[in-house]
């Protein structure tokens, strides 16, 4: 989850402190130790998300589950605001003030560093060693709950993007669903031709999770360590490669530079459920609001394709996790709670009702089973995704739109992939340098 850009320089470094609670005094490590009590209220915070009823639904019995099993114990959910702003203000109180934090919350992944760094967090990976579905999540997505070796979190969901396509676009033209970077250009190219007035593809510069899968597919990334600390990688040979194959798609016959250099994630899905585009790296999660617009029925979805045909280029690994508060007055119920709600049944049931793709493999398989639109999207994950440096400085990057602007001085021709990546990798290894 990323929060607004500023103009000032000044300006976002204050969002990205805000954001990962961590720079204002006082929030390097609350006060209380917490506790362990056995019996009382368990405070739990959620996020209240679009479609929120569902969620509550699902929950709800939860809830009832686990206070049938444990004698003198109430479970109190609050759903909390996912903006940005109103989310980190919320949990910068809640670390500064013991009393008023939640046993029990509700994550975005990202946040995680930041989250880490302002003490706020329990460690709980002794926890977790003794949870019987800890060996069925997906490595990579249980790395998202680490930092610097230790455990803070339960993965409760994921999100990973793959490539949606107009069906009847396709079946004109004569041409399968693109498996190589070469055929979705090749595509790109002719249904353009064919159709001038629909995009071959929609790509935005400011959608810094669609650049990425390219980026790491070529085998860069956006940073790598340098003894204890982070530095800039995205200007590597390897990772010019990739800004360079995604940069391409803009163009008279892809992506107009002119109309795409400031599409977002969101506008993109909101081009491909209009029709306006043959092609849009998507996630599972717009796939209601695809069915909402004029290509219902006309589409369908493949992975991502790599630069090697047959490959799926890595995806990025967004979604929710678990955390326990340090200050926690009962944590193990709180562990408890966040394993019942983390494990098979619930997260089948919150997949029914939400759509969130389950992070234990064997729940993916089982839902993909019954419903095929997920084959693409758990194939993707099993194919291994990658993540964002584990560091609170990476509130800081994507706040100051590093790539995006990267990605746009590109596609406008303001500066060439050499000079617009070394410029992102410097500001990158700063930002790092400042925590």
């Amino acid at each position: 989850m990323r929060l607004i850009g500023r103009t000032a320089a000044a300006a976002v470094l204050t969002a990205g402190c805000l954001a990962a609670a961590a720079c204002a005094p006082g929030t390097s490590a609350p006060a209380g130790a917490g506790a362990d009590d056995r019996t009382g209220a368990l405070q739990v915070w959620l996020f209240n998300e679009a479609g929120n009823a569902a969620k509550e639904a699902v929950v709800g019995k939860a809830v009832a589950e686990f206070q049938a099993s444990h004698q003198g114990v109430t479970v109190n959910v609050s759903y909390i605001d996912t903006d940005a702003s109103a989310r980190a203000a919320k949990m910068k109180g809640a670390f500064n003030d013991p009393q008023s934090a939640p046993d029990l919350v509700e994550f975005g992944n990202t946040d995680l560093p930041g989250y880490v760094a302002a003490g706020g967090l329990a460690d709980i990976g002794a926890d977790l060693d003794r949870w019987q579905s800890k060996g069925d999540l997906d490595p990579v997505i249980a790395k998202t709950a680490v930092v610097d070796g230790r455990t803070y979190g339960v993965p409760w969901w994921v999100a990973v993007r793959s490539l949606y396509y107009r069906t009847d676009l396709f079946t004109e033209a004569g041409l399968a669903p693109p498996t190589s970077y070469a055929e979705l250009v090749a595509a790109t190219r002719k249904i353009h031709a064919a159709h001038p007035d629909t995009y071959g593809i929609a790509v935005g510069g400011k959608y810094t999770y669609a650049v990425l899968p390219f980026v790491w597919d070529a085998g860069g990334d956006i940073a790598a360590k340098d003894g204890a600390r982070f530095r800039g990688a995205i200007d590597s040979p390897a990772a010019q490669a990739g800004i360079r194959r995604y940069t391409d798609l803009f163009g008279a016959d892809g992506c107009p530079a002119q109309q795409c250099a400031d599409l977002t994630g969101g506008r993109t899905v909101d081009l491909f459920a209009a029709g306006k585009a043959a092609m849009a790296i998507l996630p599972n999660s717009s796939r209601s609001k695809v069915d909402a617009g004029a290509v219902r029925g006309r589409y369908g979805v493949v992975p991502l394709p790599g630069e090697k045909p047959g490959s799926i280029a890595p995806a990025f690994a967004g979604g929710n996790n678990f955390g326990v508060m340090k200050a926690a007055r009962h944590r193990s119920l709180a562990v408890e709670f966040a394993q019942l709600l983390a494990g098979p049944a619930y997260q089948e049931q919150m997949y029914d009702a939400m759509g969130n793709l389950p992070t234990l493999t064997p729940v993916s398989a089982k839902v993909a089973a019954k419903d095929p639109f997920l084959k693409p999207f758990t194939d993707t994950i099993a194919a291994g995704t990658r993540f964002v440096p584990l560091d609170r400085a990476w509130t800081q990057i994507d706040a100051q739109a590093v790539i995006p602007t990267m990605v746009q001085q590109v596609v406008t021709g303001k500066a060439d992939v050499a000079k617009a990546s070394g410029d992102a990798a410097t500001q990158i290894t700063s930002a790092f340098a400042a925590h």
